[in-house]
Protein backbone atom coordinates (compact mmCIF):
# COMPACT_ATOMS: atom_id res chain seq x y z
CA UNK A 1 0.00 0.00 0.00
CA UNK A 2 0.68 3.56 -0.58
CA UNK A 3 1.05 6.14 2.28
CA UNK A 4 2.88 9.57 3.14
CA UNK A 5 5.73 9.67 5.63
CA UNK A 6 5.23 11.44 8.71
CA UNK A 7 8.28 11.23 10.55
CA UNK A 8 11.80 9.21 11.75
CA UNK A 9 12.23 8.77 14.88
CA UNK A 10 14.69 6.40 16.66
CA UNK A 11 15.72 4.73 13.05
CA UNK A 12 12.08 3.79 12.86
CA UNK A 13 10.09 5.78 10.35
CA UNK A 14 6.27 6.50 10.33
CA UNK A 15 3.64 6.04 7.70
CA UNK A 16 0.22 7.15 7.56
CA UNK A 17 -1.65 5.16 5.16
CA UNK A 18 -5.33 3.63 5.00
CA UNK A 19 -6.05 5.80 8.06
CA UNK A 20 -3.52 3.76 10.08
CA UNK A 21 -0.02 4.77 11.55
CA UNK A 22 2.30 2.12 10.60
CA UNK A 23 5.84 2.04 12.21
CA UNK A 24 8.15 0.99 9.28
CA UNK A 25 11.94 -0.02 8.70
CA UNK A 26 13.98 0.26 5.48
CA UNK A 27 14.43 -2.91 2.68
CA UNK A 28 18.15 -2.91 2.95
CA UNK A 29 18.85 -1.13 -0.87
CA UNK A 30 17.59 1.50 1.22
CA UNK A 31 20.09 1.55 3.97
CA UNK A 32 23.23 0.88 1.40
CA UNK A 33 22.41 3.38 -1.15
CA UNK A 34 21.68 5.74 2.12
CA UNK A 35 18.21 6.88 0.76
CA UNK A 36 17.09 10.48 2.00
CA UNK A 37 13.25 10.02 3.41
CA UNK A 38 12.08 13.24 4.47
CA UNK A 39 8.36 14.45 5.92
CA UNK A 40 5.81 14.15 2.98
CA UNK A 41 7.75 11.54 0.65
CA UNK A 42 5.25 9.22 -1.04
CA UNK A 43 6.24 5.79 0.08
CA UNK A 44 5.26 1.81 -0.45
CA UNK A 45 4.94 0.13 2.61
CA UNK A 46 4.86 -3.57 2.80
CA UNK A 47 2.85 -4.71 5.90
CA UNK A 48 4.06 -6.53 8.79
CA UNK A 49 2.91 -8.50 11.88
CA UNK A 50 0.49 -5.75 13.92
CA UNK A 51 1.15 -2.37 13.00
CA UNK A 52 4.76 -2.69 11.49
CA UNK A 53 5.71 -2.93 7.92
CA UNK A 54 9.20 -2.18 5.32
CA UNK A 55 9.33 0.55 2.79
CA UNK A 56 9.51 -0.47 -0.60
CA UNK A 57 9.87 2.13 -2.61
CA UNK A 58 9.82 5.62 -2.65
CA UNK A 59 7.75 7.65 -5.54
CA UNK A 60 9.43 10.73 -6.94
CA UNK A 61 9.07 13.91 -5.42
CA UNK A 62 6.67 17.27 -6.92
CA UNK A 63 9.21 19.53 -4.79
CA UNK A 64 10.93 19.70 -1.81
CA UNK A 65 11.90 22.37 0.70
CA UNK A 66 15.33 23.08 2.17
CA UNK A 67 14.09 24.38 5.29
CA UNK A 68 11.90 23.09 6.68
CA UNK A 69 13.14 19.99 5.09
CA UNK A 70 9.76 18.50 3.68
CA UNK A 71 8.97 17.24 0.46
CA UNK A 72 5.57 17.06 -1.57
CA UNK A 73 3.85 19.91 -0.22
CA UNK A 74 0.54 21.57 -2.01
CA UNK A 75 0.24 24.62 0.48
CA UNK A 76 2.00 26.81 2.97
CA UNK A 77 0.35 28.54 5.96
CA UNK A 78 2.48 31.76 6.07
CA UNK A 79 1.34 32.93 10.11
CA UNK A 80 1.65 35.99 11.10
CA UNK A 81 -0.03 37.62 14.04
CA UNK A 82 -1.14 41.38 13.81
CA UNK A 83 0.53 42.29 17.05
CA UNK A 84 2.74 40.65 19.91
CA UNK A 85 5.03 40.18 17.49
CA UNK A 86 4.45 43.02 14.47
CA UNK A 87 4.25 41.77 11.55
CA UNK A 88 7.63 41.70 9.63
CA UNK A 89 6.91 42.23 6.07
CA UNK A 90 10.18 41.66 4.96
CA UNK A 91 10.14 37.83 5.90
CA UNK A 92 6.76 37.87 5.08
CA UNK A 93 7.98 38.73 1.11
CA UNK A 94 10.38 36.37 1.65
CA UNK A 95 8.67 33.64 2.53
CA UNK A 96 6.93 34.40 -0.55
CA UNK A 97 9.33 34.44 -2.76
CA UNK A 98 10.07 31.12 -1.42
CA UNK A 99 6.45 29.40 -1.60
CA UNK A 100 6.51 30.82 -5.27
CA UNK A 101 9.71 29.35 -6.50
CA UNK A 102 8.91 26.12 -4.91
CA UNK A 103 5.27 26.06 -6.87
CA UNK A 104 3.82 25.60 -3.50
CA UNK A 105 0.21 27.70 -3.08
CA UNK A 106 0.95 30.61 -0.52
CA UNK A 107 -2.12 30.88 2.45
CA UNK A 108 -2.12 33.90 4.72
CA UNK A 109 -2.91 33.70 8.32
CA UNK A 110 -3.15 36.78 10.36
CA UNK A 111 -3.50 35.82 14.17
CA UNK A 112 -3.76 37.48 17.52
CA UNK A 113 -7.16 38.99 15.73
CA UNK A 114 -8.56 39.49 19.45
CA UNK A 115 -5.98 42.19 19.80
CA UNK A 116 -6.69 44.32 16.86
CA UNK A 117 -10.08 43.77 16.19
CA UNK A 118 -10.06 46.83 13.87
CA UNK A 119 -7.83 44.68 11.74
CA UNK A 120 -10.19 43.13 9.63
CA UNK A 121 -9.76 41.83 5.96
CA UNK A 122 -9.62 45.22 4.67
CA UNK A 123 -6.57 46.56 7.12
CA UNK A 124 -3.26 47.43 6.84
CA UNK A 125 -0.60 45.58 5.17
CA UNK A 126 -3.22 42.59 4.42
CA UNK A 127 -5.50 44.00 1.88
CA UNK A 128 -2.40 44.99 -0.75
CA UNK A 129 -1.53 41.25 -0.35
CA UNK A 130 -5.38 40.35 -1.45
CA UNK A 131 -5.17 42.34 -4.26
CA UNK A 132 -2.22 40.06 -5.45
CA UNK A 133 -4.48 37.06 -5.33
CA UNK A 134 -3.36 35.67 -2.23
CA UNK A 135 -5.99 33.98 0.23
CA UNK A 136 -5.74 36.10 4.00
CA UNK A 137 -7.25 34.73 6.79
CA UNK A 138 -7.72 36.71 10.20
CA UNK A 139 -7.90 34.19 13.00
CA UNK A 140 -8.21 34.15 16.69
CA UNK A 141 -7.64 30.91 18.85
CA UNK A 142 -8.41 32.92 21.72
CA UNK A 143 -12.20 33.38 20.52
CA UNK A 144 -12.18 30.72 18.01
CA UNK A 145 -13.15 33.97 15.27
CA UNK A 146 -12.32 32.33 11.49
CA UNK A 147 -11.54 28.75 12.73
CA UNK A 148 -14.45 27.39 10.88
CA UNK A 149 -13.49 28.93 7.74
CA UNK A 150 -9.79 28.01 7.85
CA UNK A 151 -10.93 24.28 8.52
CA UNK A 152 -11.65 23.27 5.16
CA UNK A 153 -8.73 24.59 3.34
CA UNK A 154 -6.60 21.38 4.76
CA UNK A 155 -8.68 18.96 3.84
CA UNK A 156 -7.07 16.19 1.33
CA UNK A 157 -3.78 18.24 1.35
CA UNK A 158 -0.37 17.87 2.33
CA UNK A 159 0.41 21.55 4.20
CA UNK A 160 2.97 23.01 6.13
CA UNK A 161 3.03 25.74 8.61
CA UNK A 162 6.00 28.65 8.46
CA UNK A 163 6.23 31.89 10.10
CA UNK A 164 8.43 33.52 12.76
CA UNK A 165 8.16 32.28 16.54
CA UNK A 166 5.65 33.73 18.89
CA UNK A 167 2.91 34.59 16.19
CA UNK A 168 0.80 31.08 17.60
CA UNK A 169 1.76 28.56 14.84
CA UNK A 170 1.21 25.40 16.94
CA UNK A 171 -1.95 27.40 18.90
CA UNK A 172 -3.50 27.83 15.86
CA UNK A 173 -3.07 23.87 14.67
CA UNK A 174 -4.30 22.91 18.05
CA UNK A 175 -7.80 24.75 17.42
CA UNK A 176 -7.62 23.20 13.44
CA UNK A 177 -7.58 19.87 15.37
CA UNK A 178 -7.70 20.00 19.42
CA UNK A 179 -6.44 16.59 19.29
CA UNK A 180 -2.93 17.21 18.67
CA UNK A 181 -2.04 18.90 21.92
CA UNK A 182 1.06 20.42 20.25
CA UNK A 183 3.37 22.13 22.88
CA UNK A 184 2.91 26.20 22.99
CA UNK A 185 5.10 29.23 23.77
CA UNK A 186 4.69 32.72 25.42
CA UNK A 187 5.97 35.74 23.38
CA UNK A 188 9.24 37.06 25.04
CA UNK A 189 8.58 40.41 26.94
CA UNK A 190 11.27 41.94 26.70
CA UNK A 191 12.44 40.87 22.86
CA UNK A 192 8.84 40.55 21.66
CA UNK A 193 10.56 37.43 20.01
CA UNK A 194 8.74 33.27 20.54
CA UNK A 195 10.49 30.89 22.23
CA UNK A 196 11.38 28.23 20.06
CA UNK A 197 8.84 25.46 21.08
CA UNK A 198 8.72 23.39 18.34
CA UNK A 199 11.91 21.43 17.73
CA UNK A 200 11.69 18.84 14.76
CA UNK A 201 9.61 18.41 11.41
CA UNK A 202 6.72 15.74 11.75
CA UNK A 203 3.40 15.51 9.29
CA UNK A 204 0.48 15.05 11.21
CA UNK A 205 -2.94 14.22 10.44
CA UNK A 206 -4.97 17.73 10.85
CA UNK A 207 -9.13 18.40 9.71
CA UNK A 208 -8.77 15.78 7.20
CA UNK A 209 -5.45 16.58 5.32
CA UNK A 210 -1.90 16.08 6.51
CA UNK A 211 0.15 19.08 7.92
CA UNK A 212 3.09 20.05 9.44
CA UNK A 213 4.32 22.59 11.89
CA UNK A 214 7.50 23.82 11.49
CA UNK A 215 10.87 24.72 13.73
CA UNK A 216 10.59 28.61 14.24
CA UNK A 217 12.91 31.05 12.51
CA UNK A 218 13.36 34.53 12.22
CA UNK A 219 15.43 34.53 8.78
CA UNK A 220 15.82 32.12 5.94
CA UNK A 221 18.58 32.14 2.35
CA UNK A 222 16.37 32.67 -0.64
CA UNK A 223 16.58 29.73 -2.95
CA UNK A 224 18.83 29.11 -5.46
CA UNK A 225 18.08 31.11 -8.90
CA UNK A 226 19.39 33.59 -11.75
CA UNK A 227 18.75 37.38 -11.07
CA UNK A 228 16.55 37.71 -13.86
CA UNK A 229 14.40 35.00 -12.05
CA UNK A 230 13.77 36.58 -9.37
CA UNK A 231 11.08 39.36 -10.58
CA UNK A 232 8.59 36.32 -11.46
CA UNK A 233 7.86 35.26 -8.20
CA UNK A 234 6.49 38.88 -7.18
CA UNK A 235 2.72 38.62 -8.31
CA UNK A 236 2.24 42.24 -8.46
CA UNK A 237 5.45 42.23 -10.84
CA UNK A 238 4.10 39.83 -13.05
CA UNK A 239 1.79 41.93 -15.33
CA UNK A 240 4.30 44.38 -16.11
CA UNK A 241 7.73 41.72 -17.24
CA UNK A 242 8.57 42.35 -20.54
CA UNK A 243 7.11 45.40 -21.25
CA UNK A 244 10.61 46.97 -20.20
CA UNK A 245 13.16 49.28 -22.59
CA UNK A 246 15.87 45.93 -22.39
CA UNK A 247 14.80 42.75 -22.14
CA UNK A 248 17.53 41.71 -19.38
CA UNK A 249 16.35 44.49 -17.22
CA UNK A 250 17.45 44.02 -13.75
CA UNK A 251 14.09 47.17 -12.86
CA UNK A 252 17.29 48.70 -10.28
CA UNK A 253 18.80 51.25 -12.14
CA UNK A 254 17.90 50.57 -15.84
CA UNK A 255 16.51 53.66 -17.56
CA UNK A 256 12.57 52.98 -18.95
CA UNK A 257 11.69 50.31 -16.99
CA UNK A 258 7.78 49.43 -16.35
CA UNK A 259 8.24 48.43 -13.05
CA UNK A 260 9.97 51.79 -12.09
CA UNK A 261 6.91 53.13 -13.80
CA UNK A 262 4.27 51.23 -11.89
CA UNK A 263 5.97 52.25 -8.76
CA UNK A 264 5.79 55.61 -9.35
CA UNK A 265 2.23 55.58 -10.00
CA UNK A 266 1.59 53.86 -7.06
CA UNK A 267 0.88 50.40 -8.49
CA UNK A 268 3.47 48.50 -7.18
CA UNK A 269 4.13 49.16 -3.08
CA UNK A 270 7.42 50.80 -1.70
CA UNK A 271 7.81 48.20 0.74
CA UNK A 272 7.37 45.37 -1.74
CA UNK A 273 9.69 46.94 -4.13
CA UNK A 274 12.76 47.82 -1.27
CA UNK A 275 11.95 44.52 -0.61
CA UNK A 276 12.21 43.06 -4.29
CA UNK A 277 16.02 45.14 -4.39
CA UNK A 278 17.49 43.82 -1.23
CA UNK A 279 16.70 40.27 -2.33
CA UNK A 280 18.10 41.17 -5.66
CA UNK A 281 21.39 42.02 -4.33
CA UNK A 282 21.51 39.22 -2.41
CA UNK A 283 20.93 36.71 -5.43
CA UNK A 284 23.23 38.90 -7.43
CA UNK A 285 26.28 38.07 -4.43
CA UNK A 286 24.75 33.83 -4.37
CA UNK A 287 25.68 33.94 -7.91
CA UNK A 288 29.23 34.93 -7.09
CA UNK A 289 29.53 32.72 -4.23
CA UNK A 290 28.64 29.98 -6.23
Amino acid sequence: MIGILLKRTSGFYYVFAEDQLWECSLRGRFRIHDQDFLPGDRVWIQPGLGKKATIEKVEPRRNQLVRPPVTNIDQVYIVFACRAPEPDLHLLDRLLVQAEHADIQPVLVVTKKDLSPETGPAGLPWFMYQAMGYSVYHISVRTGEGIAELRPTLAEKISIVAGPSGVGKSSLLNALSPGLSLKTGEVGKKLQRGRHTTRHVEMMPCAAGLIADTPGFSNLFLPAMRREELAGYFRDFQPYLGQCRFQNCRHDREPDCEIKAALREGRIEESRYRHYLAFLHETIENERRY
